[in-house]
């Protein structure tokens, strides 16, 4: 395990070197958070695809492959789907917008403040997404040097959070363009046709699994629209997804490198399940699921390589991990500091909150041992919660404030009281809970006077680009002046 050891090490030193590099580039609030709105096509595109496929999409979809054959890319499938959608639509209004954080948006279109529900809802979201990310270091750090849990974690926790704190968005944004590269190598252009190789190339694969190991719809077409409505919807509208929205230099950089990226998703999902099925036809009697990467890993490659394909997990989690951490800092320096304030917040201060939300991560990391059911009820609090009302304001004009209120009450309310009944990770919720959202934002905004007319004309001239560029995007000081 020498030159696999001597792979990771290289690895982790690069990621604090970037982290270091980052920290000479962020100057400004708008740096630290949103990369200074500079991103071009090919940095966009990779640094959106390391956030949205990490260690589920990496190490989980290999683990559905195992289970489900090649219907186990669904999961990573409608991840995919999720980031064409949101790019194809949403994107290029999204980034005129210039804002920081979903709640802004809210504000901005509904007049008002009708951020304290939707930014309650994300900084959870954000944090338990953060938590669980950590989590996942205790499996890699355990497979390469056989630490506890807990070791595993504060080591994989604060090397995220180190790079994290340095540079914000830019040290975030280069790491995950290394990370971008390297998954690509590990996972798709080594593993992948290693392990087809491996269990007879693509004939002998068909011959050696069980027929609905090659039925694409094996999975169940319940769980297919569960995945849809969770992780695709829950993709348009994620504070740690439109952050790196907001970092693109231009509508067109988003749309185009956006594209890129939810294609790019689609070729990771088949590739996992495929990966997943090859392990199956060597290792058939694995007691988990998603001990099957592990496994294919040690046992397939050689030294050096191996080390590779674990850092290429590594980066995985890392990616979506530093995504979210950034994410909720953002969500609290933003909608709940400012607010508490009444000023801006500057470089130092969105440092320190992205620390101690760091720290607070890692140490509910070690003292949980599985926060999948609480990332579940964040995701359903979510879209069941939240989708609605973001996506009612950016396509139906006759939403109202008191229509966006109320569909986030009660879609959220219904989605824990049907959590309550029927499981935490039962289908029902998330129906429930977007039907109940959907007729109370429709009926109460049809039941309210329209929203004023002279904040849909704002709204209007921000979404086309012809309005004034707001405050936000011009604080460029440490201090958060202009």
């Amino acid at each position: 395990m020498v030159g696999d050891y001597a792979v990771i090490a290289l690895y982790v030193a690069a990621m604090i070197g970037i982290g270091w590099v980052g920290m000479r580039l962020a100057r400004t609030k708008s740096d630290f958070l949103v990369a200074g709105r500079r991103l071009g096509w090919f940095m966009y595109s990779g640094t959106m695809s390391a956030i949205v496929l990490g260690g589920a999409s990496t190490i989980g979809g290999v683990g559905l492959g195992y289970t489900h054959g090649v219907s186990g890319a669904w999961l990573v499938l409608t991840i995919g789907l999720g980031i064409l959608a949101l790019h194809a639509f949403f994107a290029r209004r999204l980034v005129k917008l210039r804002v920081y954080t979903v709640s802004e948006m809210l504000d901005l279109r509904y007049g008002g403040s009708s951020t304290v529900i939707a930014g309650v809802v994300m900084w959870g979201y954000t944090l338990m997404l953060t938590v669980t990310s950590t989590l996942s270091f205790a499996t890699v750090f355990h497979v390469l040097l056989g630490v506890p849990s807990a070791v595993g974690i504060a080591i994989g926790g604060s090397i995220v959070v180190l790079y994290s704190v340095l540079g914000g968005m830019w040290s975030i944004t280069l790491t995950d363009i290394a990370q971008f590269v390297i998954k690509t190598i590990g996972v798709l252009l080594v593993l992948l046709p290693m392990s087809l190789v491996a269990a007879g190339g693509p004939d002998g694969l068909a011959e050696r699994v069980p027929p609905d190991f090659l039925d694409p719809t094996s999975i169940g077409g319940a769980t297919i629209v569960t995945y849809v409505l969770t992780y695709g919807f829950g993709l348009l509208i994620g504070q740690d997804i439109w952050q790196r929205v907001f970092t693109a230099r231009s509508p067109r950089v988003a749309t185009g490198g956006g594209l890129l990226s939810g294609a790019y998703c689609l070729v990771y999902g088949v590739a996992g399940a495929l990966i997943g099925t090859a392990a199956k036809v060597l290792y058939p009697d694995l007691g988990n699921a998603d001990d099957a990467f592990a496994t294919i890993v040690a046992e397939l490659l050689p030294t050096g390589v191996r080390g590779l394909v674990l850092a290429a997990a590594l980066s995985a989690l890392m990616s979506t991990s530093s995504g979210a951490l950034i994410a909720c800092s953002t969500v609290t320096t933003t909608d709940v500091l400012t607010r508490l304030r009444g000023a801006s917040t500057d470089v130092r201060t969105n440092r320190i909150t992205t620390l101690v939300l760091g720290v607070v991560a890692i140490g509910v990391a070690m003292a949980v041992d599985d926060v999948v059911a609480a990332l579940t009820v964040a995701y359903n609090i979510l879209v069941g919660g939240l989708l609605v009302a973001i996506l009612g304001g950016l396509v139906w004009k006759r939403g109202t404030r008191a229509g966006a209120l109320a569909s986030m009450v009660v879609g959220s309310v219904v989605v824990l009281v049907s959590m309550a009944v029927h499981g935490l990770l039962a289908n029902e919720p998330i129906y429930y809970g977007l039907g109940a959202s959907l007729v109370c934002y429709v009926v109460v905004s049809l039941l309210t006077p329209r929203t004023d007319p002279e904040v849909l004309a704002a709204w209007d001239q921000r979404t086309s680009g012809a309005g004034p560029v707001p405050e936000t995007a011009l604080e460029d000081t440490v201090g958060g002046g202009r």
